[in-house]
């Protein structure tokens, strides 16, 4: 997939790994819409790279729509980038009780139903496309899954099965959209230098660096943007999730 002026959506632009997947595309030439619930991080983007803010929730239809109403005013639509996400953490019976259903809902939503939001309307809208050559490609929707999703830890059970949907509906879509030259796939990423880790306590930030085995340290959100770089640059890469995770398997 060629990226240099092609229209693209990232999610989850405000911060971390979706912060610089758009930085690294913009870089690389593409036609950035970035969306984000966080105006203040969408706004710290637009500063360090060409890139348009779009504050929106990926659960809502008619944000979504807007967001990639945006972007075909841009180019032609080739790549959506899913990193739009949260991690709540709780046990299924803890001392306050059981497992509060509706944070475990806004786990699905937010993580699940709206990568499959951007998804749905993204395909639609590369369906329209001219393919291009030489294997008539029309788009690349890349999801964010996490490892959670296999090995997911003792009060993880909203975050690893919202992240389990996302890697569940990846190869049927690419079934599904192969006959519209448009690839699926998912990036499942172990321990990155994110915001998320930088709000957990001293003592839990360094017993999380001590886990990945090799490289023994936490990934960057360059990496990952690298491999949504990859992923379009490889036709073959269709279908499957592909950990990004220095071997990591989490405990219990």
């Amino acid at each position: 997939m060629q990226l240099n002026d092609a229209a693209v959506l990232v999610t989850g632009a405000g911060s971390g790994l979706g912060a610089a997947t758009a930085e690294a595309l913009a870089a690389a030439g593409a036609r950035v819409v970035a969306m984000d619930l966080n105006a203040e991080g969408l706004a710290a983007l637009a500063a360090r790279c060409d890139a348009t803010p779009m504050a929106g929730d990926v659960a809502s239809e008619a944000d979504v729509a807007t967001a990639l109403e945006a972007a075909a005013g841009l180019g032609p639509l080739r790549l959506a980038v899913n990193c739009a996400g949260i991690a709540p953490g709780a046990r299924v019976v803890g001392r306050g009780g059981a497992h509060d259903l509706a944070l475990f809902e806004r786990a699905i939503r937010v993580n699940l139903v709206g990568t499959f939001n951007v998804l749905r309307l993204a395909a639609q809208r590369m369906q329209a496309l001219d393919p291009t050559a030489p294997d008539g490609e029309r788009g690349v929707i890349v999801n964010t899954a996490s490892i959670a999703a296999e090995d997911g830890q003792i009060g993880q059970c909203a975050y690893a099965a919202s992240k389990a949907g996302v890697m569940g509906l990846t190869l049927p879509a690419a079934r599904e959209l192969a006959k519209s030259g448009i690839r699926v796939m998912t990036i499942a990423p172990g321990l990155f230098e994110t915001p998320m880790l930088a709000g957990l306590p001293e003592a839990a930030q360094a017993a999380i660096r001590a886990l990945p085995p090799f490289p023994a340290r936490l990934g960057r959100p360059e990496e990952f943007a690298r491999m949504v770089l990859a992923i379009c640059a490889n036709p073959l890469l269709n279908g499957t999730t592909l950990r990004l995770d220095s071997a990591l398997r989490l405990p219990p």
